[in-house]
């Protein structure tokens, strides 16, 4: 019928029709302080200094005799805000008018007049550290110089700023001797005196550590964020106390500077420990496309043998893969960051494709190169028998290889910006004892990008070679290349992508080439909304290279124990089995 409204545009017009009333009758204001004549940091520290104190409007009713007395308050605390900003003689005139039944509007008028200006500044280092380069660039970079209007907020700062900076120097006892600021109101002018005493310079002296005796000493010094002998500061004391907590093996880390102890300069710095468990038992349970359903146990043991050495035995069960491994850490005496591991597993894999039982043993060196850069060594002894199209055959080889890992994130829960790439040679030769001839070489990248409106790009890419001048059918399937599942071409199942053999089963490939494209809308704290874009193919040569395509939407939530993601996707030129569901839990960076 004309004239009649929708219901969601009736139910518009009504909430619309509440917020007027609300705006207009019922919530207006019954004491209104309007301030004029100042603007900016001024404006907004009258503004705060001039709130209704609590108690003056009490169950919508003014206190008549206390607002008169906050109306003759008001040149004071007028004043005393624009103090700090140079400005000491204001002239304020104050206007009480109602506005009908208890209400009322103050008006005050501020005219700021002429500020107060620096006169002079005398600045002066004294003591031992009087000569302090980072010190005499603070002095020359005091925020307030000859002619300046005097602001308190930067006086005090530069004064802050100079003695917390001695301090992280090293030198514990500076402070000022003297410290005068002389305001003459009548002249407009002050006088800034100040005369820094820096005291003597302290060092770390020899380091305390109790409450951890079964960890050798050696191995607790790896921690330290500072040596005997280097200059005292605060931060490296902040970065051992991390190094000892993200090492899992600390529940508390007490971190104390002991001037008492201290032999002349050297400060004792005392470690109070509280270690974890030694032992633990962690069960784990998750579900994805690729794997249905799997479940692991993990044991481990944090200071084998009381060296701090590491041992991690965990099986994994799903419905494509059991495997059993264990994980020996030795860490380096010298660096946090560098570790010996002895690796070894047993796995059983069955997918759409192929079916592989393989048994490895690896030794692998780690070191940190840089703070983002990771760099490997390793030798893998594998033995594996698989059956892969018309195949059914054994191998054994003995492959060294080196892998380096750039990462760098903004947030392991919900990154917003960060990337990680990875890039890994592995060959083996006859010469070594093994049963083929080969080199690969493998690279994989993520790239996470911050875009407008809460908007995110993720790249992601995945490429591989292989080198090899003997039939494909004697490359193992683990070490062959195929495409297609949550992490690859989404669209397709896990694996299902790659050459075929005459039977026009998929034997994989020596080639890999993969892409993808996902740009996400962040919606609230946890959750996400996404549209991807994924191509690739595991090849031979790249005449016969033809990119399978995937394309859909997904929905992400984030949680402590990684991102959940949802996606439906849609096969690209095909219209059999078109679309596939993908679901899987977990970090990829």
């Amino acid at each position: 019928m004309a004239g009649c409204l929708p219901p969601w545009r009736s139910l518009l017009a009504v909430v619309l029709m509440v917020l007027f009333w609300a705006g207009t009758g019922w919530g207006a204001e019954v004491l209104e302080v309007r301030i004029r004549g100042l603007q900016g940091a001024l404006l907004e520290n009258v503004r705060e200094a001039l709130a209704p104190p609590p108690g003056l409007v009490k169950d919508g009713q003014v206190d008549r005799p206390w607002l008169e007395r906050f109306q003759a308050q008001v040149p004071d605390l007028v004043r005393g805000a624009l103090e700090p900003f140079g400005y000491f003689s204001p002239t304020v005139e104050t206007d009480l008018q109602p506005r009908g039944e208890q209400q009322f509007l103050l008006d005050v008028a501020v005219h700021p007049g002429e500020p107060v200006r620096v006169a002079t500044v005398h600045l002066i280092l004294s003591g031992p550290g009087r000569s302090e380069p980072a010190l005499q660039r603070l002095v020359a970079d005091f925020p307030l110089h000859v002619g300046d209007v005097l602001r308190q907020d930067q006086y005090e700062a530069g004064k802050g700023s100079l003695k917390s900076r001695a301090i992280d120097l090293g030198y514990l006892d500076a402070d000022f001797v003297t410290h005068r600021l002389a305001v003459s109101r009548g002249d407009r002018q002050a006088d800034i005196d100040l005369d820094l005493a820096t005291g003597p310079v302290y060092f770390f002296g020899r380091p305390l550590i109790h409450g951890a005796p079964d960890y050798p000493d050696r191995f607790l010094k790896r921690y330290l964020a500072f040596h005997p002998g280097e200059r005292f500061a605060y931060q490296p004391l902040g970065k051992t106390q991390l190094n000892f907590l993200d090492s899992d093996r600390f529940k508390e880390v007490l971190i104390t500077p002991q001037r008492e102890l201290a032999s002349g300069q050297d400060i004792p710095i005392g470690i109070q420990l509280v270690a974890s468990d030694r032992r633990r038992l962690r069960p784990g349970i998750g579900y994805g496309t690729d794997t249905g359903v799997r479940g692991s146990l993990r044991y481990q043991d944090v200071n084998i043998f009381h060296l701090g050495h590491e041992l991690k035995i965990e099986t994994g069960l799903s419905e494509i893969k059991q495997t059993l491994g264990a994980d020996y850490l030795i860490p380096s005496p010298k660096s946090l960051d560098d570790v010996t591991a002895l690796h070894g597993k047993v796995d059983r894999e069955k997918t759409e494709t192929y079916t592989s039982k393989k048994i490895s043993i690896e030794l692998e060196r780690i070191q940190r190169l840089s703070d983002v850069l990771i760099g490997s060594l390793f030798i893998q002894a594998l033995r594996e028998d698989y059956q892969i199209g018309l195949t059914d055959n054994r191998s054994r080889l003995l492959m060294p290889g080196a892998r380096l890992t750039l990462r760098s994130v903004s947030d392991p829960i919900r990154p917003r910006r960060g990337y990680r790439l990875t890039l890994e040679a592995r060959g083996t030769h006859p010469a070594l004892v093994s049963d083929t001839k080969l080199l690969q070489v493998i690279g994989n990248a993520h790239l996470l990008l911050p875009l407008p409106w809460h908007l995110s790009l993720l790249a992601r890419g995945q490429a591989a070679t292989t080198l090899q001048s003997d039939r494909l059918a004697e490359i193992p399937a683990s070490l062959r290349f195929f495409a297609g599942g949550d992490q690859s071409v989404r669209g397709y199942s896990y694996q299902s992508l790659g050459p075929r053999d005459a039977s026009g089963q998929v034997v994989g490939g020596k080639q890999l080439l993969v892409g993808s494209l996902e740009l996400e809308r962040a919606i609230g704290r946890n959750w996400g909304v996404a549209g991807f874009y994924d191509a690739g193919n595991a090849f031979n040569s790249l005449a016969e290279f033809e990119a399978a395509q995937g394309a859909g939407i997904g929905l992400r939530y984030y949680t402590l124990i990684g991102p959940i993601h949802l996606d439906l996707a849609r096969r690209i030129g095909e219209s059999t089995g078109a679309y596939r569901v993908h679901f899987s839990v977990g970090f990829a960076w």
